[in-house]
């Protein structure tokens, strides 16, 4: 019969353990869940404590996973394990870091080869538009200026030659910028070069991707007219200034055609080894996803076991931890059973030492539930947590009625 009581009577004990069979013990007590550790050393330093670098070891691989987890994620679901795991030894912690090391090491090499692989892709793809493009302007100029030039032949030999002998020869410059630059940028070159340019542009039709963010982009091809060392520099600095890519463009026919075909050349190339890079990824991700989740709970294990053991004692002989614990009274056999599995896992021939210790704090309140009234008392406990060893009104009604108060 429950008792008339809403929680269990607790006790509190203080315990002596084996420096070399402290984690274990601590691990086996963590399973059970009915413990709760004082903290002896309240006015130690964080940073001061005895297992500080094993905490700082065990956020380094829960850093690692957290970046296993962003690159996982919307690309595979990590696999749930169909029983937790147990609690890792601490010899175990070394081979964990070294699989998650290696592992981080491959995936960020991979994400730094794809990443220059697809820049060097799109590149070469607005290389490979931009000679299209001005193969079509000078063609399409050509054929205007043709059909110009037949229509009325008298004194035009003249005007044809009279540019080439007074101002000379023209030059271009052809790249790529952003869509959203192209008014500024527009206006800003027909200010600096007083409008001494021609400026011809045209969107490029085909989807980018930013190597970078992953993100859509949108770019248009220029190509710039000018005369003179003076203009091209100025150019240059406007186009710098807009992040502007220029890229050589031959300007005889033949070289431009001979140029497309390599870059298209390069492109299937650059298509094959972006696919296998791809699938050495996935490889990686896969593998990472197969383990997730045991790799996080063991971490947090050790994470949490070392944060317990930095709440403990450690006499002056180096050789025991002493800590003070409460517990259940009902819960005392399970208790000493915890500590004498853990004494037998590391090894140990040191029995534990569970001693009570008389005191007037308040101790406190453990509720015992199950799977079912869990979340009945989490509900009430969100509201305020009861006093404790506080009176079961339903209990006690019961009690009265059946004559047994």
């Amino acid at each position: 019969m429950a008792s008339v009581f809403r929680s269990e009577e607790m006790c509190l004990s203080q315990l002596f353990l084996q420096v070399e069979a402290a984690y274990c013990c601590v691990a086996e007590l963590g399973e059970l869940g009915l413990v709760q550790f004082k903290d002896l050393n309240v006015n130690v330093n964080s940073f001061q404590r005895k297992f500080v670098n094993e905490v700082r070891r065990c956020e380094s691989l829960e850093r690692i996973l957290r970046f296993l987890e962003d690159e996982m994620q919307n690309e595979i679901v990590p696999q749930l394990p169909e029983r937790p795991p147990p609690t890792p030894l601490p010899r175990e912690m070394i081979m964990l870091e070294t699989l998650l090391e290696k592992l981080e090491e491959e995936l960020q090499e991979a994400n730094q080869n794809q990443q220059a692989l697809k820049k060097s892709f799109l590149e070469l793809t607005e290389l490979k538009h931009l000679l299209k493009k001005t193969q079509d302007f000078f063609e399409t100029e050509t054929n205007l200026a043709d059909d110009f030039f037949m229509e009325d032949t008298s004194g035009l030999l003249e005007l044809r030659a009279t540019p080439a002998c007074v101002t000379g020869k023209l030059g271009f410059t052809a790249g790529v910028i952003n869509r959203e630059r192209m008014a500024s940028f527009e206006r800003l070159l027909w200010r600096v070069c007083r409008g001494n340019i021609y400026l011809k542009f045209s969107e490029v039709d085909t989807i980018l991707e930013d190597p970078v963010t992953k993100e859509e982009i949108k770019k248009n091809i220029f190509i710039i007219f000018y005369q003179g060392e003076q203009l091209r520099q100025k150019i240059k600095r406007i186009c710098e200034g807009f992040r502007a890519t220029i890229y050589p463009c031959p300007e005889p026919v033949g070289e431009r055609r001979e140029m497309l075909a390599g870059v298209n050349a390069k492109l299937e190339d650059l298509i094959t080894v972006i696919t296998q890079t791809e699938s050495h990824r996935q490889r990686l991700l896969q593998e990472a996803a197969a383990n997730w989740h045991s790799w996080a709970v063991k971490v947090q294990k050790m994470k949490a076991i070392y944060h317990i053991l930095n709440m403990c004692n450690i006499d002056v002989t180096q050789q025991c931890a002493i800590a003070e614990i409460w517990f259940p009274v009902a819960d005392t056999g399970r208790i000493k059973r915890a500590l004498e599995q853990g004494m037998e896992l590391s090894g140990s021939s040191m029995v534990p030492i569970l001693t009570a210790v008389q005191s007037k704090a308040a101790p406190p309140t453990f509720n015992r539930t199950n799977k079912f009234t869990a979340g009945f008392q989490n509900i009430v406990d969100a509201y305020g947590v009861g006093s404790y060893r506080e009176m079961n009104p339903g209990k006690g009604s019961d009690a009265l009625n059946n004559g047994e108060a």
